[in-house]
């Protein structure tokens, strides 16, 4: 049927198309050893989002803390006042004074004609 010729043209023909094939193949596979862009992507993933947590946290701390310092007002005159050193005065969320509790803790107090100070057992020497 096919002549001598004609088979062992095709024979090494084929032999080239496989050594081109197997060549083709060798380049296209990437070497074991090396990472990939994907590789790295997955390993460095869990990295990427424990830090996006962290910066959503402290930028919500940051908005926190602002809000709080405008909620609060700051007084400048509590502490020139001698309400806490008095001895009407009580810690009580109800009534701070007994006796005059319209001007506790503010700057009328400073000059209270009822103020008594506190007179305590033991003076401020430290017993040994």
């Amino acid at each position: 049927m096919y002549d001598n010729q004609t088979l062992q043209k095709a024979v090494v023909a084929n032999r080239n198309l496989d050594q081109i094939i197997h060549n083709e193949a060798k380049k296209e596979q990437p070497p074991t050893h090396q990472l990939t862009i994907p590789d790295i992507a997955i390993s460095l993933s869990p990295l990427g989002f424990i830090i996006g947590w962290v910066v959503f946290l402290v930028v919500l701390q940051k908005i926190r803390s602002f809000l709080d310092q405008k909620m609060v007002f700051p007084t400048n005159t509590s502490h020139k006042v001698p309400c806490k050193n008095c001895r009407f005065y009580s810690n009580n969320n109800y009534i701070k004074c007994a006796v005059k509790p319209c001007i506790v803790l503010t700057e009328e107090a400073m000059n209270c004609p009822e103020y008594s100070p506190i007179h305590k057992r033991f003076g401020s020497k430290k017993f040994p």
